[in-house]
């Protein structure tokens, strides 16, 4: 058990004591440590009352408010006695607005477009100083000049490009044609399909709904009256009767509902 025995630092005749003393001296130690004070003030600085609630400005605050409403007060009181009555000063004003200057820039106007209409007209009857006619022959002249003095007769260049241009033209003209003969045989074909197509229903509907034969008396026909070459067959179903017109050779007349 010597080892849980308190060890002192230095050497003492009783240890028991000798641990009394350092507890002690630590304890008195700490207490100094704790009531010690900083060189340094770092708490931060007291507030004082009359900064933040200022009194005086508040007083101030209230008195201008209150002089403002007692003249608003003043303000109504004089404006609803005008309004009771037709007041003391008579506010209509009819004067006409006159300008002391207004003959003169009148003047000055009239001037001007005087002036203006004398330059028109002497812009409209002037003749020009060029004479067009005497530009045209110096320009033939040069002409006669130039193709005396080329080496190579001039204006090929620009009678190839005029016929390939011409060229150019026909063959457009030529596929504008062919495309409209084109459409046009086109557009023959889809009206001959679709004629077969409504012969074909026409044929389909006769062959589901047969036609009865009425008890009709027999016609007398005469060599002198022609024969009728049109047909009319009716077609009942459940729902709404057809009647249709059909020629002597199969093409469809006419159908009313």
């Amino acid at each position: 058990m010597q080892h849980l025995a308190y060890q002192p630092l230095l050497p003492s005749g009783n240890k028991y004591l000798q641990q009394k003393w350092d507890m002690a001296s630590y304890d008195l130690h700490r207490r100094k440590v704790k009531s010690a004070k900083p060189t340094i003030n770092t708490t931060p600085p007291e507030t004082y009352s009359h900064l933040a609630l200022r009194l005086k400005k508040q007083k101030l605050e209230e008195e201008w408010a209150l002089k403002i409403q007692r003249e608003n007060n003043m303000l109504m009181e004089k404006i609803s006695h005008i309004m009771r009555t037709t007041g003391g000063v008579d506010n209509r004003n009819y004067y006409d607005r006159k300008s002391l200057g207004k003959e003169k820039r009148q003047l000055e106007l009239l001037r001007i477009t005087k002036e203006n209409q004398l330059i028109l007209f002497r812009l409209s009857h002037c003749r020009s100083h060029y004479n067009v006619k005497s530009w045209h022959e110096d320009w033939l002249k040069t002409l006669k000049l130039m193709d005396s003095i080329a080496h190579y007769p001039r204006g090929r260049v620009k009678q190839q490009k005029k016929i390939s241009t011409d060229t150019a033209t026909r063959r457009h003209a030529s596929n504008k044609t062919n495309g409209e003969s084109e459409s046009e045989e086109n557009e023959k074909k889809k009206d001959v399909s679709e004629k077969q197509e409504r012969e074909t229903e026409i044929q389909q509907d006769t062959d589901t709904h047969p036609v009865p034969e009425p008890n009709m008396p027999e016609k007398s026909i005469s060599p002198d009256t022609p024969e009728n070459p049109s047909e009319t067959i009716q077609i009942k179903t459940d729902k709404h009767s057809v009647e249709q017109s059909l020629a002597s050779d199969g093409s469809e007349m006419s159908n009313t509902p």
